[in-house]
């Protein structure tokens, strides 16, 4: 369940088609963080009701040398994003953080410590990875 979901200037890219690829209904956000309302049957890293936040990425092929080294954003077989991306399991496009639920693998979900205002957490998932990201690397 969608808590709290920033404003990236991606999401008035993509929602104007200023990069020609949106795909129409589109729903963005992808600084999201929101409660866990339901888990699958092969879920352990997460129960219904933890805090979680995600980014702009929900899924990957998991298998090529990229994802294998967990550079999921540089996937070879291409990442799914947030939103505007297409489901590896129902073909169906995905909508992001403006929506009031997403299905998100638990690869890609990051927990929340309650202590923190996730209305200013949210950000974090796009601005602070963009920052983390590369000095990690």
């Amino acid at each position: 369940q969608v808590l709290f979901c920033g404003v990236c200037h991606s999401d008035l890219h993509q929602a104007r088609n200023e990069w020609s690829n949106t795909i129409y209904p589109v729903v963005p956000g992808h600084e999201i963080v929101g409660r866990v309302s339901a888990v699958g049957d092969h879920v352990s890293r997460y129960r219904v009701g933890d805090l979680v936040g995600v980014g702009c990425m929900v899924d990957s092929c998991r298998s090529c040398p990229s994802c294998d080294e967990g550079l999921e954003q540089y996937c070879e077989n291409g990442f799914t994003g947030t939103y505007n991306g297409q489901d590896r399991h129902t073909g169906a496009v995905t909508y992001g953080g403006y929506s009031t639920n997403l299905v998100v693998d638990q690869d890609f979900v990051l927990r929340v410590p309650e202590n923190l205002d996730p209305a200013g957490v949210a950000p974090l998932l796009c601005a602070g990875i963009t920052t983390y990201s590369p000095l990690r690397q």
